[in-house]
Formats: structure tokens, sequence, C-alpha cells
């Protein structure tokens, strides 16, 4: 049984929270949204492209594998590849990029 925390929380802790949450609201990210916030979206994408995964079904893969794990990876509990499909579609794209420019910045 698993006593800490694993790796890819360890990793994302180190993201700034506060300030992509801040970004999400200037952007209305999270408008009308129940469960699979931008946050949960941001975390799915980081962990394909730790993990290597070459397309969205490769990802979904790899996540329903680790489905008892999801909760404890901040994926949240209704990742599907319609979901994650949908979001990746319909969001803007602008929460993303602004979040990244400022990780370039404060390094």
């Amino acid at each position: 049984m698993n006593q800490g925390k694993y790796v890819f929380s360890q990793l994302t802790n180190f993201l700034p929270q506060r300030i992509f949450d801040r970004i999400t609201s200037k952007y209305l990210g999270n408008k009308s949204v129940k469960h699979f916030t931008c946050w949960n979206q941001l975390l799915c994408m980081i962990f394909g492209q730790l993990s290597a995964r070459k397309s969205l079904r490769d990802l979904m893969t790899i996540i329903q594998t680790h489905q008892s794990k999801s909760y404890h990876l901040g994926f949240g509990k209704s990742v599907t590849r319609s979901n994650l499909s949908k979001a990746n579609e319909k969001r803007n794209f602008k929460i993303f990029e602004e979040f990244a420019n400022h990780l370039i910045a404060i390094t």
C-alpha cells in the first residue's frame, strides 16, 4: 500500500494553482462546468506528456488503467475520452498559454 504521495502529485504540487485559477476565471474556463475542471484537464494533459502518450485514445487507456488512483493523481472522477476531447475542443487555449507563459517567466 502506498504510504506517501505519488511522484506525479509531488511534481504537480510545484504548479501555482491559485494563479491558474485566476487565469481560468479571467477567461471563464469553468463556466457551467460541474466536474471536469480546467485544472483536471491540465493535469491529464501533463500526465500524457510525461508518460509520452501519442494520442488521446492512448492517454485514456493509461488513465483508465489507473482509475483507482485518479483521485490521488488529481484527475477527478469523470475523466472520459468524450469529456477530455470536448474540453480540448471547446475551452479557450489562452488559459493554458497564459499559464505556460507565467511558468516560463518565474523560472
